[in-house]
């Protein structure tokens, strides 16, 4: 009857297997090769005298046998489950000829790389298709006139031996029938302790002897399982011809697209922590749902972009209806004008800029707290008391005011200066002692800008540190006491802004070039940022700390890319949030991926 019952489960996921549901796929990741070869040159890519170079010093690097087997220029996948009872993963790659693909897989793995012994590995041919197992290798592959697949099943042995309900079953099924009785022990001989002791050994040593047999038994009868379902599995695949596995959540037009359920990476997540919980009172219980969590994040993308004048990565959440309305309202914040007063009139080396509403932060999260620990352990009612105590406690709008949501940095330039800086040592009877050493170091010039419009609390708070002596007031700047390790550090309490800075040569009072190109950018950007590669490297490049070799590896880098920009837009579309990093070259008359490696090589020659 066992048997039969896994005959049957065998074969259910043989049949569910061979048909290609995109639902089941937890990740996806498709290299768009008809997309970058229309943008460069591949076979250019991987023959590049930098990547030559690398294999002269690597015998086992040799890109070429991968250019003639397979199609560099159409579409390769990886995708997979990992919250599936049968857990896998699978790569697609296409191939430009069957025999080819044989003559590859037999040289590849017929090496115990571990031991140089040679394992043929076993082919089975079926006409259409061929796929090969070996001992070596986990993975099975199976390929026919255009495709190489290879899969692996990723599920984890683990023995019921060690199961906690197991255990907990076990303890549950003892029962004390017999009263208790207090028993006179005598103590054995000395002679008897030693002789008791051995026995006591000798058990012990053939109990871990039977049981680790036990266990290796076990796992290789679950290998053995696991191996045979993948090879029905794989086989299921190409039986009734090999379509090629798609998914409507990847970016065609990107030339590296991927994507991955949320909602299945927080289960994987939720499972590792939530073990430890269990075994110490059950408490796992009363942790984040991570069905909810699944629930407010559908997906998350990742897609890669390689043009002639820049690299772009850009990210794409996608929320949940629900979640999505409140994201709109966080990141849909107009800015408090005040805070430009204290932009600098010309571009600074790098900046960042950051705008969200955090009242309408504040306002939803009590109703996303009771959605995200919803569960059996914790009744909906109940936790909306907890949520509606806090809702009550904390006064939303008075709280928003302490940080109205306008965040800004800045970096300017960089200036030696003479700090103080303390060390430790000890004396004769071992006694600390500490030391000042005014030194002169390179230190930048930044600034923190944030918004509050609190009536109160910052002027108070700034008095207290004034009376404390942490802080000399000089007008509306206070001077910060202590330690000098970034030079004199400032705070400015403006009305509704709030800077902290170690310099005050740079603000503009609302004029400026800089200004009209910022506005410019945060009017549709809730984050916004720029770092000027060249310029940077250029002002520390040349610190203290910096030898002639690095600073002229980092100048050949300043040659060849511009800056770094990110941003991120305030409205969401169809409920999508997008993040984008990217950086910009000085040329566009090669694919940034060439320009990458032609930089490379040139920092590795001597």
């Amino acid at each position: 009857m066992k048997q039969l019952c896994t005959l049957f489960l065998v074969f259910a996921t043989y049949l569910t297997f061979g048909q290609n549901n995109q639902n089941k796929y937890d990740y996806f990741v498709q290299f768009n090769g008809n997309q970058l070869s229309k943008k460069v040159n591949i076979d250019e890519v991987l023959n590049h005298p930098v990547l030559n170079k690398y294999k002269d010093g690597n015998s086992g690097f040799d890109i070429s046998k991968y250019t003639s087997l397979f199609y560099l220029d159409k579409q390769l996948t990886v995708h997979g489950n990992f919250t599936d009872s049968i857990p896998y993963c699978q790569i697609t790659i296409p191939i430009k000829n069957k025999e080819a693909a044989r003559q590859f897989l037999l040289q590849e793995y017929s090496i115990n790389k571990n031991t140089d012994s040679v394992i043929v590995p076993t082919i089975q041919d079926f006409g259409n298709f061929s796929i090969l197992n070996s001992k070596n290798e986990k993975e099975s592959f199976a390929w026919n006139d255009n495709y190489l697949v290879i899969l692996k099943l990723t599920k984890k042995f683990h023995s019921n031996r060690y199961d906690l309900s197991s255990a907990d079953a076990l303890q549950d099924s003892i029962a004390i029938d017999e009263p208790y009785k207090e028993l006179s022990i005598e103590e054995p001989a000395a002679a008897d302790n030693s002789t008791a002791v051995e026995e006591s050994e000798t058990e012990e040593d053939s109990y871990n002897t039977e049981s680790y047999a036990a266990y290796t038994k076990e796992e290789d009868d679950f290998n053995q399982k696991l191996a045979e379902q993948q090879n029905l599995m794989i086989k299921a695949l190409f039986e009734k011809g090999f379509t090629a596995p798609v998914s409507d959540k990847i970016n065609a037009l990107a030339d590296i697209s991927s994507w991955v359920n949320y909602g299945a990476v927080m289960t994987g997540l939720y499972s590792s922590y939530s073990y430890p919980m269990a075994v110490f009172g059950g408490y796992d219980k009363f942790l984040p749902n991570q069905k909810n969590l699944g629930n407010f994040v559908k997906g998350v993308n990742l897609d890669f972009y390689f043009d002639s004048n820049n690299a772009r990565i850009e990210e794409v959440i996608e929320y949940s209806e629900q979640i999505a309305e409140v994201v709109g309202k966080i990141s849909n914040r107009k800015i408090n004008k005040n805070i430009f007063n204290y932009f600098p009139a010309n571009k600074p080396l790098g900046y960042m800029s950051y705008h969200i509403n955090t009242q309408a932060a504040l306002e939803n999260i009590p109703s996303l707290m009771t959605d995200l620990f919803n569960s059996p352990a914790l009744q909906r009612d109940d936790l909306a008391v907890v949520t509606d105590l806090i809702s009550t406690i904390i006064d939303e709008e008075a709280a928003a005011k302490l940080f109205d949501g306008d965040l800004s940095l800045f970096l300017y330039d960089s200036k030696k200066v003479e700090v103080v800086s303390k060390s430790y040592d000890y004396d004769e009877n071992f006694e600390p002692i500490e030391k000042e050493e005014k030194i002169k170091k390179t230190v930048p010039l930044f600034a923190v800008i944030f918004t509050s419009t609190h009536p109160t609390f910052g002027d108070k708070l700034l008095q207290l540190g004034v009376r404390k002596q942490f802080l000399t007031q000089n007008g509306n700047t206070f001077l910060i006491e202590g330690t000098k390790e970034y030079g004199d550090l400032f705070i400015i309490k403006d009305k509704d802004v709030v800077v902290v800075a170690n310099t005050l040569d740079y603000f503009s009072k609302g004029k400026g070039s800089f200004l009209v190109e910022a506005k410019k950018d945060l009017k549709k950007n809730y984050m916004f940022g720029k770092l000027n590669i060249g310029e940077t490297i250029n002002v520390f490049g040349k610190s203290e700390n910096t030898n002639a070799s690095d600073f002229e590896k980092y100048n050949k880098i300043s040659k060849q890319f511009s800056d770094i920009t990110f941003e991120s837009p305030k409205k969401l579309m169809n409920n999508k949030l997008i993040f984008a990093i990217k950086l910009n070259a000085l040329k566009s008359d090669k694919n940034i991926i060439l320009q990458t490696l032609d930089l490379a090589d040139e920092m590795t020659s001597k």
